[in-house]
């Protein structure tokens, strides 16, 4: 008994250490969210490879675009490519307001819904479901409806 104990629990271990690993080896393109405050962007898939950006924005949605080796080539909402390394990507969706002017936030889907709140180009939230041209998000508890044309990080990547 006490050796099939073992072999469970080594059995178990080996599942919590594989699962984060299978969970980034995806199918691209996927979207992705960063996990740190703070994330290197490098030209090239290795810490050896310059750094090209540094965003500072936790929750920031990203494009994962190929996979090497515990590596991603990322797309950030402006079009700048470069590699992250994946441990700082979250599996979390979420969106950026974009285009020009206030964003409407309802509080259902469609233009004729009560307007909740405004929401301007940069604001980030956690994703929820999207129907009909109009996706749900939650920005720091607050949450609503909005046109998906309006996010990045929203329906298929």
């Amino acid at each position: 008994m006490r050796g099939r104990g073992r072999s469970l629990l080594l059995s178990a271990i080996l599942l919590l250490v594989a699962a984060p690993a299978a969970a980034q080896e995806r199918e691209v393109p996927y979207w992705a969210s960063l996990r740190a405050e703070e994330v290197n962007m490098r030209v090239g898939p290795s810490e050896d490879f310059p750094i090209a950006w540094v965003y500072q924005r936790e929750g920031l949605p990203v494009k994962v675009v190929r996979l090497m080796e515990g590596w991603r080539l990322v797309e950030d909402p402006e079009g700048e490519k470069g590699w992250m390394v994946a441990r700082l990507l979250s599996p979390d969706r979420t969106a950026l307001v974009v285009g020009e002017g206030l964003a409407p936030i309802r509080g259902a889907p469609g233009a004729a819904a009560p307007l909740r709140w405004n929401a301007e180009p940069g604001v980030v939230g956690q994703l929820g479901e999207c129907e009909a041209g109009w996706c749900e998000i939650d920005v720091d508890g607050r949450t609503g409806w909005v046109e998906q044309r309006r996010l990045w990080g929203a329906g298929d990547p």
